[in-house]
C-alpha cells in the first residue's frame, strides 16, 4: 500500500457527503486509514512512501538488484501530504505526530528557501507540497521561512507566466526551479502561493493566465516533459550531502543513467484543475464570469500580457 496515496484518498473522503447508509463506512475508512498511516511514522518524524524506518544505506551497497532505489527513506513531500491530511481532519497542533512532522519539514528547508521533491520534479514540487500543509495546520504564513519559499518561487517564474523545472535539477543544483513551463509544475507553484495567501499577487495572476491560455479546445493541457519522479538515481533514495562531481563515484551527469522519471499523463490535467479551483475559491469568484471563465481581459505585468497575446494569436490561427 502507498502511504502518500492513502493520505490523498482520506482527504477526498473527508470532503465526501454520502447518505446515511454509506456515511458510517466513509468514517470508518478514514479512521482505519489514519491509524495505518500514523503507525508508519518513522523515528525522524517523517514518512516514506511505503515503509517505516527503511533508511539503512548499507543495503544499497548489496549487489542483489539493479532496479533503481532499494531504500524508502522519509521524504518531505510525503510527510507534507500527511501533515496536510492531519490539518484538514482537524487534528490540533499539539498532536505529537503532527508536531514531529512539522519539525521534520522545517528542519529540511534548503538554504534557498525551497524543499527537495522526492516524488515530483523537483523543488517546485517540494514547495508545492509543504506550503499547503503548513496552511492546513494553521501555521502563521507570514513567518520568514514561508516568505523565503514564496520568494524562491517568484524568482523562478518564467517570462511566460508559468513555472518549470528540469529533471537535471536532481544532479545539478543550478537547475533548481529552471526549465520550460509545464501545466503541472505551474499548478504546484500556484497551489503553494495560494496557500501562502498570495491570491491577489501579480505572479499568481500571471500563472493563472498561463494555464488559461495554454488549455486546448478539448479542455486539456499538453505536457511533453517528465514531471514525475520514480528514482532520482542516488541509490539511497535521497540526495547525497555533497553532489558527486565528474569523475567521482556516483556522478550521473544530466543523462541520469541511474534515474527513472515518469510522465504521469493525467498530471497535465488534474493539477491545473486543482490550482484553478483553489484560485476561484480564494478569490470568492470575483474574477470569474457567469460562463465559468475569468474576467481577465488585460492581465497586469509584461509576462502576463505576453502570454495573453500568445493565447489570442493561437485562437485566431485555429
Amino acid at each position: 500500500p502507498d502511504i502518500d496515496d492513502t493520505s490523498e484518498v482520506i482527504m477526498a473522503l473527508n470532503l465526501a457527503r454520502l447518505g446515511p447508509e454509506d456515511d458510517p463506512r466513509r468514517r470508518q475508512a478514514i479512521k482505519r486509514g489514519v491509524n495505518w498511516i500514523l503507525a508508519l511514522q518513522s523515528k525522524d518524524g517523517g514518512w516514506g512512501a511505503f515503509d517505516k524506518d527503511n533508511n539503512r544505506s548499507y543495503v544499497s551497497m548489496l549487489p542483489f538488484s539493479d532496479f533503481g532505489e532499494v531504500l524508502d527513506p522519509t521524504s518531505v513531500d510525503v510527510t507534507a501530504h500527511i501533515l496536510e491530511m492531519l490539518g484538514k481532519l482537524g487534528y490540533q497542533r499539539d498532536f505529537p505526530p503532527l508536531v514531529q512532522a512539522r519539525r521534520y519539514i522545517l528542519d529540511r528547508q534548503e538554504e534557498d528557501g525551497s524543499w527537495f521533491g522526492r516524488w515530483g520534479v523537483n523543488h517546485i514540487y517540494g514547495v508545492g507540497a509543504v506550503l499547503p500543509a503548513l496552511a492546513a495546520i494553521n501555521e502563521d504564513m507570514t513567518q520568514p521561512y514561508v516568505t523565503q519559499a514564496v520568494e524562491w518561487l517568484v524568482a523562478h517564474q518564467n517570462d511566460d507566466g508559468g513555472w518549470g523545472e528540469s529533471c537535471g535539477s536532481y544532479v545539478d543544483p543550478e537547475l533548481r526551479g529552471v526549465g520550460p513551463s509545464t501545466p503541472s509544475q505551474t499548478s504546484w507553484a500556484l497551489i503553494a502561493l495560494l496557500a501562502a495567501g498570495r491570491e491577489a499577487s501579480d505572479p499568481v495572476l500571471r500563472g493563472v493566465t498561463y494555464l488559461l491560455v495554454t488549455q486546448d479546445e478539448g479542455g486539456c493541457w499538453d505536457e511533453p516533459y517528465f514531471t514525475g519522479t520514480g528514482f532520482p538515481g542516488y541509490g539511497a533514495g535521497e540526495p547525497p550531502k555533497t553532489m558527486p562531481k565528474p569523475g567521482e563515484p556516483g556522478y550521473q551527469g544530466l543523462d541520469m543513467p541511474g534515474g527513472f522519471m515518469i510522465n504521469y499523463h493525467m498530471y497535465r490535467n488534474y493539477w491545473p484543475l486543482m490550482a484553478l479551483g483553489r484560485y476561484k475559491t480564494q478569490t470568492n469568484h470575483r474574477h470569474w464570469d457567469a460562463d465559468g471563465t475569468t474576467g481577465i481581459t488585460e492581465p497586469t505585468g509584461t509576462a502576463a500580457q505576453m502570454v495573453y497575446a500568445q493565447g489570442e494569436t493561437s485562437q485566431h490561427e485555429s
